[in-house]
């Protein structure tokens, strides 16, 4: 599979799966789990195209029926499976007309590859459902689960597939595309790529310079929670609930917070911390914490994001995150 500036930066990952497909050994399901915008529904339309692909082998052109097909998403073999317009899950009619679907021969007499993006989406009903068919895959078949956290996804269904994580893109590589895709100057794109927390989509976000400016006080609202507790994450929860958007953008950027903040204590390095600009912060809240600290608190934040993701009450997420900082 050829590299784009998207996918960048996750050359085990398809080293990986450019090594099964050559072997015709390509596992029955996939969940592939990491931050959004890095390339991970990229990587899996790439697997699709490389499997079908008329005029290579392992690889894909880009230009053939095949190829073109599954840029327009009507590839009668590979299918995209999203919540239907308007609704905020993918639910168990769904999956079992995608059950219905696959125990029919494939059109092309290749393989049947259906990405299920975002899979955390799926219900409980529908993720029990799928469960039956990853226990009896159909033959001929590949499943891949996008996620940005597996804390989403029942165990006994991660338990079914492989899984590849997929890290945040280098800052390098978003400000190389800002500046080539966008026109920005190399300052420009140096920011919002520091401010991305190693997502292309998120960089690209026109929304994302109001994030930028969101951010210190976002970092102060957590150190605040961390000194004084109760009053300060309650008022701080009731805020950021408020709107569902600006919730998710929250923990978002608070997960991608305590990876810097784990980067620090790992190696106290800055070279790879995307807050640059808040670095003084950064050491103050890494100086309260310890390294298993750090890491169960960003696991905190990225099982929050899942949470609300599947629609729980928003300000009762948020406190008892909080309550899990304060306790810190």
């Amino acid at each position: 599979m050829p590299f784009s500036p998207d996918i960048a930066g996750h050359e085990g990952q398809i080293a990986t799966l450019r090594q099964a497909l050559a072997q015709d050994r390509l596992h029955h399901a996939y969940v592939f789990v990491g931050p959004a915008g890095v390339g991970k529904r990229t990587v899996a339309l790439a697997l699709a195209k490389a499997v079908h692909c008329g005029a290579a082998t392992h690889d894909f052109c880009g230009r053939c029926e095949n190829c073109v097909k599954i840029d327009n998403r009507n590839h009668p073999d590979v299918r995209l499976l999203q919540p239907l317009p308007g609704k905020r899950d993918i639910s168990i009619e769904q999956v079992r007309t995608l059950e219905r679907q696959l125990a029919y021969r494939s059109f092309s007499g290749g393989k049947k590859i259906v990405v299920i993006d975002p899979a955390s989406l799926m219900n409980l009903a529908a993720q029990n459902a799928l469960l039956k068919t990853l226990e009896e895959p159909p033959a001929g078949s590949v499943l891949i689960l996008v996620s940005e956290s597996a804390g989403g996804l029942l165990p006994t269904l991660l338990s079914r597939c492989l899984r590849l994580s997929f890290a945040p893109l280098p800052a390098a590589v978003i400000a190389a595309h800002l500046a080539a895709e966008r026109r920005l100057s190399r300052e420009q794109a140096a920011l919002l790529a520091a401010v991305s927390f190693g997502s292309l989509g998120r960089a690209l976000d026109p929304d994302m310079e109001e994030v930028a400016r969101k951010r210190e006080a976002w970092v102060d609202g957590i150190a605040a929670v961390a000194r004084s507790g109760g009053g300060a994450w309650t008022a701080l929860a009731e805020g950021l609930s408020k709107d569902r958007e600006e919730t998710l953008e929250f923990l978002d950027w608070l997960a991608a917070w305590y990876r810097d903040i784990l980067i620090f204590l790992a190696a106290e390095n800055v070279g790879e911390v995307s807050n640059l600009d808040l670095i003084d912060k950064l050491k103050a809240q890494a100086a309260r914490l310890s390294l298993e600290g750090a890491l169960a608190l960003r696991s905190r934040a990225l099982d929050a994001a899942a949470r609300v993701r599947r629609n729980i009450n928003r300000r009762m997420v948020l406190e008892n995150l909080f309550v899990d900082i304060a306790a810190r």
